[in-house]
């Protein structure tokens, strides 16, 4: 039944725009390919300890360095759609917020694709070292729905708003890399972890609040998405949104924690 959904919506949809589509995928499995290569040679050249990691840890650490590029790239154009372009402004368009969509739009959908294809390709070749099941589950959540976002054009504006929540991602990685860089009792590890509560509670928690509330104030036009995107969207965000609130339970106490033997070693 899904794969007929899938289908008819396809074939409603023009043979240049699907090559589009494809090619925005591939693009987004072409930068991560092209940024994981030069991960590796920056790190060598820059960081005298990357020659000594194990290669499963390069692996990770040139892994990272895609999934921050990413998230840089996701979260600037779902900012910009969002708030400084006109596409979703209420009295801009008369055409209703669920149903506008965009090149631009379709690229960074298109693009995250691919990024999260990669990206799991990379966690279950080497599972569970670069994350247990809640990341294949997040990783499969996100791509189905960022999926039917592109294909059917609809509901593009809250897939824009979850992409936004990536700009947490540098601050994680961050994290990683001067856990492994043997920089854990540093300042800027302090500092890049109040960064990352301050944010996560911003983009990932608050947001994720307003994401609700402005899916319930349009829920008429909500309705109007065909069944299969109208329970997607009523199911998938809620999951997100616990997956988060538990990651941010352990942010917060990695932060107690790390704050409470800074204060203690003074």
């Amino acid at each position: 039944m899904v794969s007929l959904l899938l289908s008819s919506m396809a074939d409603n949809v023009s043979p240049s725009k699907q090559f589009y589509w494809l090619v925005s995928v591939f693009s987004g499995i072409i930068m991560c390919t092209i940024v994981y290569k030069l991960t590796g040679i920056i790190s060598v050249l820059c960081f005298k300890g990357y020659r000594k990691l194990s290669n499963e840890k390069k692996l990770e650490w040139n892994n990272r360095g895609f999934s921050t590029f990413h998230a840089f790239i996701a979260s600037t154009a779902s900012l910009y759609l969002l708030l400084l372009s006109d596409l979703f402004s209420e009295d801009y368009y008369d055409e209703l917020i669920i149903n506008r969509t965009s090149s631009l739009s379709e690229t960074v959908l298109g693009i995250s694709i691919g990024y999260f294809l990669s990206d799991l390709a990379m966690i279950l070749w080497l599972y569970p070292a670069l994350g247990g099941l809640e990341y294949v589950l997040h990783h499969g959540l996100s791509m189905f729905s960022i999926f039917l976002a592109l294909v059917s054009g609809k509901a593009q504006i809250y897939i824009l708003m979850v992409l936004f929540t990536e700009i947490t991602t540098p601050f994680v990685n961050l994290r990683w890399y001067l856990d492994v860089a043997g920089l854990k009792s540093s300042n800027i590890y302090i500092c890049n972890g109040v960064a990352l509560f301050l944010g996560w509670l911003v983009a990932r928690i608050l947001l994720f609040i307003y994401f609700f509330v402005h899916m319930a104030i349009h829920f008429d036009q909500v309705k109007e998405i065909f069944p299969l995107g109208f329970y997607s969207l009523l199911v998938v965000p809620p999951m997100l949104a616990i997956m988060n609130v538990f990651w941010f339970w352990k942010i917060a106490k990695g932060l107690i924690r790390t704050l409470s033997k800074t204060r203690h070693s003074r």
